[in-house]
């Protein structure tokens, strides 16, 4: 069957996730550290981040968890915070990231409107901030759908915001593809009944992606051509 929707992930798929979320990080431990090494350091090991190489751990909840799961990972090492100001402090540090593309996005995503493709966004990011990300970009226009884990349907990998994009689109769900960098993108895709297709701009090994993708591709650069393949 052709493929006529295209829902994708924000970190690691749109935007090459190295680059642009170990400046986020960084600034988070700066801003929660407040200059306290000893707690810049459990804070970097809740966030899975090396501040001397600027890796992230295979594990890091920064990779695919959503921004609330985040803050309750920080919890612990942060005596007198809670919750909704600590989002809130995550998403304003959000906002202003210097989001760095994985590829020419504006070209890509004029190319996708030509060829008459429903375009989503499904981001365990916070709604807010996506939209500043997708608008930095100047690829806003080009999306039917845009929702965060606190638009009202959840996060990944459950499968709320792959329905709600189908829903809103008319789509059946073997006629979308969810594209993504990490399993919680692709398994919400599957268990939404949608193709999945994985890309290697995240953290993310191609073997681990490659048992729970359709396909696996290098960058999104390459789902004109897989697209068109399909039928």
């Amino acid at each position: 069957m052709a493929i006529r929707g295209l829902l994708f992930d924000k970190d690691g798929t749109l935007f090459d996730f190295r680059a642009t979320w170990g400046g986020w990080t960084r600034a988070v431990i700066d801003d929660l550290s407040g200059g306290d090494a000893a707690r810049a350091h459990a804070v970097a090991g809740a966030l899975g981040f090396d501040t001397a190489t600027g890796v992230f751990q295979p594990d890091s909840p920064v990779i695919a968890h959503t921004v609330a799961e985040i803050a309750n990972d920080l919890l612990p090492h942060l005596p007198g915070e809670s919750l909704e100001p600590l989002v809130e402090r995550l998403n304003g540090h959000a906002m202003v990231s210097r989001m760095v593309p994985a590829v020419e996005l504006k070209p890509l995503f004029a190319r996708f409107q030509a060829m008459g493709l429903k375009i989503g966004l499904a981001t365990n990011d916070a709604e807010a901030p996506a939209r500043a990300h997708l608008a930095q970009a100047g690829i806003s226009d080009a999306f039917d759908f845009i929702a965060g884990f606190d638009s009202g349907w959840g996060g990944k990998p459950e499968d709320g915001q792959m329905r709600a994009f189908l829903a809103k689109t008319g789509l059946r769900p073997a006629e979308a593809a969810m594209v993504g960098d990490s399993l919680h993108d692709l398994d919400a895709g599957r268990a939404a009944g949608m193709r999945t297709v994985a890309v290697l701009t995240g953290i993310a090994p191609r073997d681990r992606l490659a048992p729970h993708a359709d396909v696996v591709l290098d960058t999104i650069d390459g789902l004109p051509d897989w697209v068109s393949a399909q039928g």
